[in-house]
């Protein structure tokens, strides 16, 4: 339907008394596509920012004026999307794609704000926000020779999780046995042999005499 010819062509001379056909006819092509699409983007921008752009009559200074006030909101939000990108820490051996995911998200949305992060620069900061238990993994990583992409490091950090989960449940289990042997020698030690009750209880070796 050509609506948005405007958007496309620069606008035509002003309809005068001299004009030819031809341009008059370009320029009410022009003026209802103009006006036509200044409509629709009025309605369809939020209440907020219609104040500041109402006085806009023409489709193209209407569409400049919103860049202009999408650009500085672009800055806050990149703003609090470093800050948020920064502040990101796995305080737990559990959760280690999850947190991948989310930094990887939030580089993702920064570079559509024309924030480059680069990847082989995000693998090695997720690994300074893992926690202590993976420092021989962080280690193992800095020996390595190859340089992984974020989604091999997700698939080694998985496999990681899931020894150190395997060996904090073994560890719990020895834990668990080692305090059960214990209770069970001092409850050992805490017995008295016969002889020893004997001696510590004179009365009773009497009333079995007594018995006797």
């Amino acid at each position: 339907m050509d609506i948005d010819y405007a958007i496309r062509k620069d606008e035509p001379p002003a309809i005068t008394e001299n004009i030819i056909l031809d341009d008059a006819d370009l320029y009410e092509k022009w003026e209802r596509s103009n006006r036509l699409c200044v409509m629709f983007i009025k309605t369809k921008i939020s209440v907020g920012m219609r104040g500041s752009v109402d006085q806009h009559n023409n489709v193209k200074e209407l569409l400049k004026a919103i860049d202009e006030q999408f650009q500085s909101s672009d800055k806050a939000l990149v703003s609090t999307l470093i800050m948020e990108f920064s502040s990101l820490r796995l305080t737990n051996v559990r959760g280690v794609r999850e947190h991948i995911m989310k930094m990887r998200d939030i580089a993702a949305r920064l570079k559509i704000l024309e924030v480059d992060i680069s990847e082989i620069f995000l693998v090695h900061y997720i690994l300074n926000t893992l926690p202590q238990q993976y420092s021989h993994f962080k280690i193992s990583y800095n020996t390595h020779k190859d340089k992984w992409s974020i989604n091999e490091l997700m698939t080694m950090c998985v496999q990681e999780e899931e020894r150190l989960l395997m060996e904090s449940g073994e560890s719990a289990l020895l834990t668990t046995k080692e305090k059960n042997q214990n209770q069970a020698n001092k409850k050992e030690k805490g017995k008295i042999s016969p002889k020893e009750e004997l001696k510590r209880n004179p009365s009773v070796s009497s009333v079995k005499r007594k018995g006797t």
